[in-house]
């Protein structure tokens, strides 16, 4: 019993200091026919950059039903990167 207490402390904890984040900045979508599996790639900002993924390939592009129009955000000191020593 106490351990669940502690975990379901540990992730209310966990979400209530990184709260959730919806945003997607990425308006388009290339979706891919069904002889590909019938997949999608919603990473596109605009749709020149869609038909270009596409040309050749097959497939069509649509907007992507999850596009905020808004730019992600992210918490400055969340990402910490290593210099890298010279050889």
């Amino acid at each position: 019993m106490r351990l669940i207490i502690v975990t379901l402390v540990t992730l209310v904890l966990g979400f209530a200091h990184h709260p959730a984040r919806a945003n997607d900045p990425y308006q388009w979508c290339a979706v891919y026919g069904p002889e590909d599996g019938g997949s999608a790639n919603c990473y596109f900002l605009t749709l020149q950059q869609c038909q270009a993924t596409i040309s050749g390939v097959g497939g069509w592009c649509m907007r992507n039903g999850f596009y905020t129009g808004q730019p992600v955000t992210t918490d400055a000191g969340a990402r910490r990167t290593k210099k890298r020593e010279p050889h």
